[in-house]
């Protein structure tokens, strides 16, 4: 077959934040968060009254302090002198970064309820654009849709407008709340962080510009005295040239100051396997099959850093419709040392364990389903309760109230005993329900977003609180797969099952490329004995569900994709080129590239697909040092070869493929002088 040329619109040059850039991201922050702000970047209606007209008459203060090295930390407090009421703003300039983040509170400190807030926008600015030129606005599907992460885009003209929200409650079930406005040969990077129900819009001005709005998505309260809430959290990060170098330095922000970074260490790729394939998740599982599976692993040399275990390893199983909830609780019959028996069988072997949980989701049966004074109920409505809420009916299902103080205790002191006492050092916390029926049915009219401001803060709080107490423990976030992954939690989590849409190749593949132009870790399993579909699940986190009880298996093949996996997944943390364009088809190729500019070093990898009648084509690589030499290895094959930077950038990197489908990885290596 004949070779084909591919080339997408990506810059040249490596993702490294540029003086003019810092100066943008400094002007804006001074503008916005001082005294003398013309406009503060978000808005509300107090009493029926606009706050752009309020803040004429309220007071103003405002204070600075350093809060690390790379960070300023600003305090902008309006007070309304007549009911007490104060919106306060908690910025953050990053010195190191072309960043500016915001937080707003709204704080009580009257004697008695304040009038109603309502229309709370946390965001509320206008993007300068080009006159005559629409902007592009680059946002993605959320999960829980067919084409999870799909990159999508829009032309901004005068007029023109572009509204997104949430699902259900969870902040990326259906939409994905990051967002990459380009105009001009510069852009910004809008995300609105929100673990709950939120809404944005974008809308296009006569002079080129972009309005854009955003924030939970009902807001109509009245606060108590002493009372405060707070709204979701904004991320402005400012860029010049080409929209894929915004992005990337959107990763390289991601990876410095929000990743976590249990016990002091830079998180780096991690290989898990379970056998939830083989005993109904854990529901069959028990102490000696556990450790059977890990002993196997670990004879096949196949690399394991964590061994995973899942749904139904606890007491009081409740079965309906496929889900399983239960007592948080070991079920001592299956596993009578506890889990920690096994995490004791796996450490000397250098694998720990990572082991699920949902405790907000409350089942009838279950012992937290006796403490309905801890509970949130759905409207006692037959539409509602018969509907599907997470593919099952609602029926009798609670939601632990993250809002309610005693309850969050209760649960970090039994979850953080359960980890120290079992050895956990991954707590994988699901949610399987969507919250937003139960948030609205406990606010009375005029108190209308209550529930879930205090829901959100409290969650997020237990997250800090089981990491406070054990400083060395990783989150893993799941909803149904990737429908939890704003930024607030991907500071305190990472996922590590991107979506509960798993294992096929090419929805593995478009997965991969759509996400990755924001995270720079994420993870997917693999349950197939097979190059094409390995190397399409490859992620810098990745779970195996091999059946390793079968001595017969080709282990020669899966010892030779665990270590080609390992040799090259600190890649996948460096900048993210896509090189081919987005599709679904199965008639095509799709190509990207990771990069890794400061220890010189990066790869490739490239998909042909089942009805793709090209067996070759040539890729413009990104990033690389034009005036070096780089050592480029298919890793299929014997030796490599080198090739100056500017002819893979210029000319273009030529792959072949001879199977339909298959893939390759060619790994990229600057020659050392």
């Amino acid at each position: 077959m004949a070779a084909v040329a591919f080339a997408v619109s990506v810059p040249a040059l490596a993702a490294m934040q540029a003086d003019d850039e810092m100066v943008i991201a400094r002007r804006w922050a001074a503008t916005h968060f001082s005294v003398q702000a013309a406009q503060a970047p978000f808005s509300f209606t107090y009493g029926g009254r606009h706050s752009s007209e309020l803040f004429k008459s309220w007071s103003v203060e405002v204070s600075s302090r350093k809060l690390d090295r790379s960070r300023i930390g600003s305090t902008i407090t309006y007070t309304d002198s007549e009911t007490g009421l104060q919106a306060r703003c908690e910025a953050v300039a990053y010195n190191d970064y072309p960043t500016v983040e915001w937080t707003l509170y709204f704080k009580n400190t009257g004697t008695t309820d304040t009038p109603i807030i309502e229309d709370v926008q946390s965001l509320d600015i206008h993007l300068a654009g080009k006159p005559g030129e629409a902007p592009i606005l680059h946002h993605h599907n959320g999960d829980g849709i067919a084409i999870a992460f799909a990159p999508l885009r829009a032309s901004l003209g005068p007029g023109v407008s572009k509204r997104f929200a949430s699902r259900g409650g969870r902040p990326t079930d259906l939409c994905w709340p990051y967002y990459n406005v380009e105009y001009a040969g510069q852009g910004t990077i809008v995300v609105l962080g929100w673990s709950g129900q939120w809404a944005t819009e974008f809308v296009g001005g006569r002079s080129g510009g972009v309005r854009v709005r955003g924030g939970q998505e009902l807001t109509h309260f009245k606060l108590h005295p002493g009372e405060e809430v707070r709204a979701p959290m904004v991320v402005l990060q400012f860029y010049k040239g080409d929209w894929i170098r915004g992005q990337n330095i959107w990763r390289r922000w991601m990876r410095a100051h929000n990743m976590p970074r249990p016990g002091g260490k830079e998180l780096r790729p991690i290989r898990e396997a379970s056998s939830s394939h083989q005993y109904g998740e854990m529901l069959n599982a028990n102490e000696e099959n556990q450790k059977l599976f890990i002993d196997r692993y670990h004879e096949e040399k196949l690399g394991l850093d964590y061994w995973w275990m899942d749904i139904g390893w606890y007491v009081d199983p409740v079965m309906n419709g496929g889900w399983v909830a239960g007592t948080w609780e070991v079920d001592m019959n299956r596993f009578p040392g506890g889990l920690k028996a096994i995490s004791d069988h796996a450490r000397p072997k250098g694998i720990k364990t990572m082991v699920w949980f949902e405790p907000e989701h409350v089942w009838p049966g279950t012992k937290l389903y006796e403490r309905q004074d801890w509970l949130l109920q759905a409207p006692n409505d037959p539409a509602i309760l018969s509907a599907p809420n997470q593919c099952l009916p609602l029926g009798r299902r609670r939601l632990l109230d993250m809002g309610n103080p005693e309850a969050r205790r209760w649960l970090a002191d039994h979850v953080s005993k359960l980890i120290k006492e079992q050895g956990i050092s991954i707590y994988r916390q699901d949610f399987n329900i969507e919250p937003l029926v139960f948030w609205r049915n406990t606010d009375a009219p005029d108190r209308q977003g209550i529930a879930e401001s205090k829901y959100v803060r409290g969650y997020l709080e237990y997250w800090d609180e089981l990491v406070r107490r054990k400083p060395d423990l990783l989150i893993d976030t799941c909803s149904s797969g990737g429908r939890r992954d704003d930024v607030e939690t991907l500071r305190r989590s990472v996922p590590f099952w991107r979506s509960d849409t798993a294992f096929d190749p090419v929805t593995m593949q478009c997965q991969t490329y759509g996400m990755a132009f924001w995270l720079p870790f994420f993870g997917t399993g693999n349950s197939m004995i097979d190059t094409y579909a390995f190397r399409s699940n490859m992620c810098p986190s990745l779970v195996t569900t091999w059946d390793v009880r079968d001595k017969n298996l080709d282990y020669d093949l899966l010892r030779k994709l665990s270590k080609q996996w390992r040799q090259v997944a600190d890649n996948y943390l460096g900048d993210y080129y896509p090189l081919t364009e987005y599709s679904a088809d199965n008639n095509v190729w799709m190509v990207w590239q990771f990069d890794r500019p400061e220890v010189g070093e990066g790869m490739a990898q490239a998909f042909r697909r089942a009805e793709c009648p090209e067996d070759s084509g040539l890729f413009k690589l990104c990033g690389l040092d034009a005036n070096a030499r780089y050592v480029v290895t298919n890793l299929d094959e014997p030796e490599g070869s080198v090739v100056p930077g500017r002819e893979l950038m210029e000319k273009g990197l030529r792959i072949t493929i001879k199977e339909k489908p298959g893939a390759a990885i060619i790994t990229i290596r600057k020659e050392s002088k």
